[in-house]
């Protein structure tokens, strides 16, 4: 990269991507508590398709090798924004574990278990967006 030359130009390009990464988070947590709110109130069940699970199911495979990939280009470039991808990518897991968990749950008439467990991770996904769009970052990052 041209940047890693200009220092102080590396470090607000870092910083720009930590708070694009950051709104994506917030974005994302304010979907999940829409969609989540919403099934609980109607008693929707989560709806199901065989790509779909698939897809939730390669993700659970796929995620961790990328964000562990992501981590060692991350603390080699000395990237806090890499980083901060690598825990997006964790982040993606997660919810594709609990759309799982949520699909099986529905074959016990537990309705409500998917967009219960998808709350609970809206408090963590806003925090960790609010800490970078506030340049907030872990110290063992890089």
């Amino acid at each position: 990269m041209n940047v890693d030359g200009d220092v102080p130009k590396r470090e607000r390009s870092e910083k720009i991507a930590l708070q694009i990464v950051g709104l994506c988070f917030v974005g994302l947590a304010i979907y999940i508590l829409y969609e989540s709110v919403s099934d609980l109130l109607s008693k929707r069940a989560p709806e199901h398709s065989i790509p779909g699970i698939i897809l939730a199911c390669v993700s659970l495979v796929v995620m961790p090798v990328l964000s562990h990939a992501q981590h060692a280009v991350g603390r080699a470039m000395g990237s806090a924004a890499m980083h901060t991808d690598a825990k997006q990518t964790d982040v993606c897991m997660y919810l594709s574990a609990i759309l799982l968990g949520g699909l099986l749950n529905a074959l016990w008439g537990l309705w409500w278990a998917d967009p219960a467990a998808a709350l609970i991770m809206v408090p963590i996904i806003a925090k960790e967006g609010m800490d970078w769009i506030r340049g907030k970052t872990c110290n063992d990052c890089c």
